[in-house]
């Protein structure tokens, strides 16, 4: 009964209440002074105009912000009145400081204090090379390390390119509505210095049903293009609409408006851009195209000064050419293990894909050629992408690859110390080593085989990296610590890419049972929703490393927002640098 009494007391007080209003930017947003972002307030009612009240460090709003909001009377959500709002586009802040923003209207009110920072007046770094892989978790790096290099008496035989960066941070993941995260808001939060929900690239995901009318956030790319002479590259070795390039440019709460997100792309207009993902740039009348219109983007990026390339050869020759438009596929790229050893996957119908370390390699040449500098953001995406799936040796060896690009910049920074190397993850997954698969251990399961002392016997002869095979009798045992119901079968998969589990009648998803019959193979029972077909990110910190100009910046705890902050500083993207 005095829970009950309890309960009762609570709830009415809760009744009588004032509502929130919800206000974007958030509370704690940082916002870089003289960035362009909007302002929006949704209240969850209908309010009238003149019941709306707004200031800025007890100011009317106006007297700080210097422009009048649009008001919205009835703002619907799925066919339904949500309540009334106001938004104010294209808002800039000149001046740093705490600014804290009041709302009220009837009984909604909401108060958020946003930082607005400055950055120094001269530039730190000439350029930034800003690395990502997707995904990239501890277990990624020990595992690249063991497998390309070995270990012997329990050291390690060699390095990784990124273990000698000299400046180190754990990077926080989450979203501004999830612990967990996805690719977008987290490459959003590095590449914006805002963070947004999941899904979302370089706006404040609102609750308007258009997936582009959301409040809009500065990107890295408009910035440099607005406050700069430099020069912008993307590489991905995913789609170069995916969530990861995409937020360099990008605005939508929704990551699959691949189509609108190429039209973003053009807007910008990166000097280099490559990767996978021609579908969603050929009108809807071409074979293998994604789009829903006629736009020919590839007509549209050659007529804007971009060389055309498709394959290795192609790219080759276009190091000549003001603008390279590389696309190399016409979904995600394929990756290392199926391009450089297996062969599998779709290398047979895209046989002259380059590799991250050749698209690094002549991105750096191509942007460097600017005297102002440049930026280049380059992704390892299929780490993710295979991570996902199970698939635990394609994984570990595009992050061999990645770490080969990551050479490749080194190398550049070593001739060139005003450059500023980044190297990071977006987020984690739960992927871990507990020791080796043991073929010749004694047991009849191969369970038996996991775990057992020893170090692993992969053999690299020609020198290049990579194992010369993944498939040796004294392997890693990795394995992931969320999962769909599956088969394992303690194997890497030589035929081609795993696919752990399919749909079946109900719409769930089961053991792929083309797996059953792998000898040793065992049935695992999922721990995710029956509803997921393959692992999901983890909220795991990210670790980030860093050296050249400005990286002392990167230590301790940050947020993926503060990392923007110290490219900003890096680059005195506060200060205008074009006549």
């Amino acid at each position: 009964m005095r829970k009950l009494f309890a309960a009762l007391v609570v709830s009415t007080a809760l009744a009588g209440a004032a509502q929130a209003a919800t206000v974007y930017p958030l509370d704690r947003a940082t916002i870089l002074a003289g960035s362009p972002f909007d302002f929006k307030v949704e209240f969850s009612s209908v309010v009238k105009p003149e019941d709306v009240k707004i200031t800025v460090n007890g100011q009317d709003y106006k007297a700080v912000l210097g422009k009048d909001v649009q008001f919205v009377a009835e703002e619907k959500v799925k066919d339904k009145v949500a309540g009334s709002a106001v938004i104010l586009r294209g808002l800039t802040i000149a001046n740093a400081g705490d600014y804290k923003v009041e709302v009220s209207a009837g009984s909604e009110t909401k108060s958020v204090t946003w930082n607005v920072y400055n950055t120094g007046t001269t530039p730190k770094a000439k350029n930034i090379i800003f690395m990502l892989g997707d995904g990239l978790s501890v277990a990624h790096r020990t595992a690249a390390r063991l497998m390309s290099k070995g270990m012997t008496e329990g050291k390690a035989n060699g390095r990784l390119n990124m273990d000698d960066l000299d400046r180190m941070a754990f990077i926080g993941t989450s979203a501004a509505d999830s612990i967990t995260t996805d690719s977008a808001n987290t490459m959003s939060a590095y590449m914006t210095g805002h963070k947004g929900a999941i899904n979302s690239l370089g706006v404040y995901a609102d609750r308007t049903a258009d997936t582009l009318d959301d409040p809009r956030v500065e990107t890295i790319g408009e910035a440099l293009r607005r406050q700069t002479k430099k020069s912008i590259g993307i590489v991905a070795t995913s789609e170069i609409e995916d969530a990861t390039p995409a937020a360099v440019v990008s605005h939508t709460r929704r990551r699959d408006d691949k189509a609108e997100i190429v039209g973003m792309m053009l807007d910008v207009k990166p000097d280099v851009i490559l990767g996978g993902g021609s579908a969603y740039f050929l009108p809807q009348a071409t074979n293998g195209s994604k789009r829903k219109d006629d736009k020919d983007y590839i007509k549209m990026f050659q007529d804007a000064g971009y060389k055309l390339a498709t394959d290795k050869n192609e790219l080759a020759a276009a190091t000549n050419a003001d603008k390279i438009l590389g696309l190399f596929h016409t979904g995600n790229m394929d990756v290392a293990l199926d391009r450089e050893i297996l062969k599998k996957g779709t290398v047979g119908k895209f046989p002259n894909q380059p590799g991250l370390v050749e698209m690094t390699k002549t991105a750096i040449d191509q942007l460097s050629k600017n005297p102002e500098g440049f930026f280049l953001m380059v992704e390892a995406a299929n780490i993710d992408k295979m991570t996902h799936p199970l698939d635990n040796e394609r994984a570990v060896v595009d992050t061999i690859e990645f770490d080969q690009a990551v050479g490749v910049a080194k190398d550049f920074v070593a001739r060139n110390p005003d450059t500023l190397l980044v190297v990071t993850g977006d987020h984690t997954h739960g992927i871990t080593i507990v020791g080796m698969i043991d073929d010749d251990a004694e047991g009849t399961e191969m369970r038996e085989k996991v775990g057992v002392r020893g170090f692993p016997n992969y053999v690299d002869a020609n020198k290049d990296g990579y194992p010369d095979s993944v498939d040796v009798t004294k392997r890693l045992a990795m394995f992931v610590s969320n999962y769909p119901d599956h088969y394992e079968t303690f194997r890497p998969k030589l035929d081609g890419p795993f696919s752990p589990a399919v749909q079946n009648d109900k719409k769930e998803y089961v053991a792929n049972e083309a797996y059953k019959d792998v000898p040793g193979a065992v049935f695992v029972q999922g721990n995710l929703p029956k509803d997921a077909s393959s692992g999901a990110h983890t909220v795991d910190d990210v670790v980030l490393q860093a050296t050249g100009p400005a990286s002392e910046n990167f230590k301790g705890y940050m947020e993926q927002s503060d990392v923007y902050k110290v490219l900003a500083d890096a680059f005195a993207l506060g200060v205008k640098q074009t006549n």
